[in-house]
């Protein structure tokens, strides 16, 4: 309970990205400059952090290390993850991008068969490929139903095109996010800090940043300053509060896959902070029946896995 608690907090920060994006793009912002400006302004903040500690070798030593992991996973946990949200603002407003971007939900259940757990049996560790929590994947159709709900209004009212490229952008950041935390998590164990971590993920992706953030001014010129200035509130709000608290929760249950999905499902709360951001902030009115209905069922959906994921046992103690 208290890693869903600590998930659920996480999500009322991480709702400042969907406000924000949504009041750039509207503002005629570029979503290169809403994406790259966020990672390049949270790297101070990581490296003053880091080197408080004194902790620079040891980073440095374990990504030289796994180099090419390093660069794999946090390209995918950040990377391919957070251009595809900063892109669909350019269609859809903040807190429609934030109900389907549940579908992490069900795609980070999908993932479990990538890992492994290990094990104490007869005094002999072994490897078990983990699998897909069934209870836990029809638990998650009543959110996927209640995401199919809340889009139902628009899918009439944009060309097919347009609606294309608002979703499925965020169903391949649905993918990259949990598997890119997931595989840090695992590669790295209990050798770095979750700040530590995401410094080094950060750190490694930042040439990449720095690229897009080029590609952006030689397209579009420099950003405003109103931009440069949601995008450090979107850094700091977003990019160090939110995600230190999720890698923190997701960490806390990172060797059960069925409560470290639980987790992932508390942003789903995302939603009703951002609808409620949006309305206070942006002026925008209040969704309709039927999208109402829609997040309805995605905060009941979530309550509900996160009540059954408290009964979830251990599978070491039912190997034994």
């Amino acid at each position: 309970m208290k890693a869903i608690l600590i998930g659920i907090l996480g999500a009322m920060f991480f709702s400042v990205t969907f406000i924000l994006n949504h009041a750039m793009s509207d503002s005629g912002g570029s979503w290169l400059f809403s994406s790259s400006l966020r990672f390049i302004f949270m790297f101070p903040f990581l490296f003053i952090f880091v080197w408080i500690q004194k902790r620079h070798h040891i980073i440095f030593k374990h990504i030289k290390a796994h180099y090419i992991q390093w660069l794999i996973w946090s390209t995918l946990g950040f990377v391919f993850f957070y251009i595809p949200i900063t892109f669909v603002s350019n269609f859809s407003p903040g807190w429609l991008i934030s109900a389907t971007w549940q579908l992490t939900i069900i795609c980070g259940l999908l993932l479990a068969p990538l890992f492994y757990e290990y094990i104490e049996h007869n005094q002999q560790t072994i490897k078990v490929r983990e699998r897909i929590s069934w209870r836990s994947l029809a638990t998650s159709s009543i959110m996927i139903f209640g995401v199919v709900l809340v889009q139902i209004p628009h899918i009439s009212n944009i060309q097919m095109q347009t609606f294309i490229l608002s979703v499925v952008p965020l169903i391949v950041a649905a993918f990259c996010y949990p598997l890119g935390n997931r595989k840090m998590m695992e590669l790295v164990d209990n050798e770095l800090t979750t700040v530590e971590r995401i410094y080094g993920m950060t750190l490694v992706t930042l040439p990449i940043w720095i690229i897009i953030f080029l590609i952006g001014v030689l397209t579009k010129g420099l950003p405003s300053s109103s931009q440069v200035v949601q995008t450090f509130s979107v850094a700091i709000f977003s990019g160090l509060i939110a995600t230190g608290l999720f890698f923190y929760a997701t960490n806390i249950v990172k060797d059960n896959q069925s409560k470290l999905a639980a987790v992932e499902s508390t942003q789903a709360t995302e939603i009703i902070f951002t609808l409620i951001g949006e309305m206070m902030f942006l002026g925008l009115p209040l969704p309709d029946s039927i999208s109402l209905i829609g997040i309805a069922l995605i905060t009941f959906g979530i309550c509900i896995y996160s009540f059954m994921s408290t009964f979830i046992k251990e599978k070491q103690t039912e190997i034994t």
